[in-house]
């Protein structure tokens, strides 16, 4: 029987919220392929003359047809999470273009196979490659069914455009959840989102509430959550001049 729980991979909630998601093909992959991915097998792995895993062969073949068919770069990730620690990610944010990439880089993923050995992934999940805007980019905090918390996702700078459009963003999200909250089986989650140069929500991931999920801006899990925390965004820099603190 499916628990709630298993709501958070992708392959189970991409059919239930697909109009408000991009477009993602799927690839299952066999025992032998995951057990491949979990000793982080790939093509830098084999000299010229060793002979190369079947498995791995199998599931890069299997990756060529629908990578073929996504114009430009892809996006992979496993359907229980994507492989944010690796270099690739850091550098050109998870953009692959060929299937001996794509497998290599959730590979050499420590997140994505630890997520393997658990017996957490069964997919391979593509998606055409947007560089997104990094100033639309927002995390959700959902609590019991309502948005309570909103945070800018990047965190490395601030974005002083976002302050003019902060309440615009704050409803906008609170509507989406509103209108989509009875598609949750679960209701207490953490929703990464994107918001189009249109204004429309797309929904990039889902998260567990607390654990290993990042608060981000809300730093900590363990605080009040009785009352909505709104939309947190980065502060903005100060410039020390003297004894005096000045902000721009």
């Amino acid at each position: 029987m499916e628990k709630k729980e298993d709501f958070l991979r992708t392959s189970v909630w991409y059919p239930v919220l697909a109009g408000y998601t991009f477009l993602t093909s799927f690839v299952k992959l066999r025992k032998e392929a995951l057990a491949a991915l979990v000793a982080g097998e790939n093509y830098d792995d084999y000299e010229d003359d060793d002979e190369v895993n079947p498995a791995v062969e199998g599931i890069i073949e299997e990756l060529r047809k629908p990578m073929a068919a996504i114009p430009g770069n892809c996006f992979v990730s496993v359907d229980s999470c994507a492989p944010t620690d690796t270099e690739r990610f850091l550098n050109k944010r998870g953009a692959v273009y060929s299937p001996e990439s794509a497998w290599k880089y959730l590979t050499l993923s420590d997140k994505v196979r630890r997520a393997a050995r658990r017996g957490e992934v069964e997919y391979i999940c593509l998606r055409p490659f947007r560089r997104m805007n990094r100033t639309r980019e927002f995390r959700l905090f959902i609590r019991d069914g309502q948005l309570n918390a909103m945070s800018q996702y990047y965190l490395l700078r601030h974005f002083r455009r976002l302050e003019g459009v902060r309440e615009k963003y704050w409803e906008r999200a609170g509507e989406f959840v509103e209108h989509i909250s009875w598609m949750l089986p679960l209701k207490t989650l953490v929703m990464d989102i994107y918001f189009t140069a249109g204004g429309e929500i797309m929904i990039v991931d889902l998260n567990p509430w607390g654990g290993a999920t990042d608060p981000l801006l809300l730093r900590s899990w363990d605080r009040d959550w009785s009352k909505p925390a709104g939309i947190v965004l980065m502060d903005p820099p100060t410039r020390i001049s003297g004894d005096v603190s000045v902000s721009f």
